[in-house]
């Protein structure tokens, strides 16, 4: 959520930054509803204040055997009058939290304005391989090998799914714990959390109220609000850890590292840059999190950023790093870098990390602060966030980048400490 603030005092700093997000949010209006709504609470606070006066004297007369008689119809008329307000008040607020609620966050000064096609490679490592012989794509490869049954997935689940089998399933698990040991060993709190979530873990990621629609609802309120969920990203539960809580700045940042599968409901399609696992309802996901304080928090962006890209160069995976425009950007996120690995059959690039920093906004919408250490008024931490990483889209890379002219693959070395052989082959399925 923005600062109201913010919005009160730089309107055309806010507008400029939604309109490089091509938000139409139309600001002018409300602020008129906000200086209505503070009128209203105030005329609200003064009835208040009147009535209290009022009993306080009606009190104070019973107390010396007093007529009182005018007051208390004064006290009557005050309620009525006071009841009315209120309910003014009421509507005003639900307008004013229902506009702040949809606003995006806005883009760090240094994203550019447009969509995706103004998504700028920041830099490239390593080169697409060269093959000497028909290369094969990603689903023939795991259909060849055994990794994955897809039409058994479809018979189980329905389109989007798959069932990972033999080496492939050992190899998705490996892919997992190399992740994980990884962030462990640098310090990140191992969490695992549930599956199923509250409306107001989907509010607080941002989530809710304007992209209900994209998650698997899983209990309905009576108003139509998905009051239990499936997690789409484990960013979702981390970033609810410590709602609603004030921490110690002494405690900064709170690092923490997740494994989730994640539902979505968009899938894919028959096109090419949608087959075998590249985007279905069912993934999973290593997820890192971050807490902390506002100066430190591009610090940590780009550790999070140095993390995610060593992992895919760990993997001897040719990739990119790219600084997305802000309408590529995710509404609650101020500013994200893309780690996109090269699949040969795409001729172009998947997102396997997206690299976040969100800034306040995500703190402000649940309540997170932290408390200087030496003293005076507590503050928002910063939230960010990054893929550590997803695998439906690394196996993909690894078979076709890594394949020879034989049809086997070459696994990459840091993973085959965790059972895999050096080279993956034909399996009876």
């Amino acid at each position: 959520m923005l600062d109201v603030t913010l919005i009160r005092q730089h309107p055309d700093q806010v507008r400029q930054g939604l309109r490089k997000r091509g938000s139409d949010a139309d600001v002018p209006a409300f602020l008129a509803l906000d200086a209505g709504f503070r009128e209203a609470r105030a005329a609200v606070e003064r009835l208040r204040g009147e009535r209290r006066r009022i009993s306080a004297e009606i009190a104070a007369r019973r107390r010396a055997d007093a007529a009182a008689d005018e007051l208390r119809a004064d006290a009557k008329a005050l309620t009525d009058r006071l009841a009315g307000a209120e309910t003014h008040l009421a509507r005003l607020a639900a307008r004013h939290q229902e506009f702040l609620d949809g606003l995006p966050n806005l883009p760090d000064d240094d994203v550019v304005a447009g969509g995706k096609e103004n998504n700028e490679v920041v830099r490239t490592t390593g080169a697409p391989p060269a093959f000497d012989f028909p290369a094969r794509d990603h689903v023939r490869l795991a259909e060849d090998l055994g990794l994955v049954d897809h039409r058994r997935g479809t018979d189980l689940a329905g389109n989007g799914h798959w069932v990972y089998r033999g080496e492939g399933a050992a190899l998705e698990w490996a892919l997992l714990n190399h992740f994980l040991d990884a962030h462990r060993r640098a310090g990140y709190e191992f969490v695992l959390p549930p599956h199923l979530l509250t409306y107001e873990a989907g509010y607080t990621a941002g989530q809710f109220p304007k992209f209900a629609e994209d998650v698997f609802v899983v209990e309905e309120g009576e108003d139509g609000r998905p009051e239990r969920f499936l997690l789409p990203t484990a960013e979702t539960a981390l970033v609810n850890l410590h709602r609603g809580e004030t921490l110690d700045e002494r405690d900064l940042p709170r690092r923490y590292v997740a494994y989730t599968p994640c539902y979505r409901r968009e899938s894919g399609s028959h096109r090419t840059a949608d087959r075998g696992t590249l985007r279905g309802h069912q993934f999973n996901k290593v997820e890192l999190f971050q807490f902390a304080r506002p100066e430190d928090s591009d610090a940590a962006h780009q550790e999070l950023l140095a993390r995610a890209e060593e992992l895919v160069a760990g993997l001897g995976l040719h990739h990119r790093v790219t600084k997305l425009a802000a309408g590529d950007t995710s509404p609650a996120q101020a500013k994200t870098y893309d780690v996109e690995v090269w699949i040969p059959s795409l001729g172009g690039y998947a997102e396997v990390s997206s690299v976040s920093n969100a800034r306040a906004y995500q703190a402000r919408r649940g309540g997170i602060r932290y408390r200087p250490a030496g003293g005076g008024r507590s503050a928002y931490v910063h939230t960010l966030n990054a893929s550590g990483l997803a695998t439906s889209r690394l196996l993909p890379a690894i078979l076709e980048q890594f394949q020879r002219a034989d049809g086997t693959v070459v696994v990459p070395e840091v993973l085959r400490r965790w059972g895999l052989p050096e080279v993956l082959g034909p399996a009876r399925r």
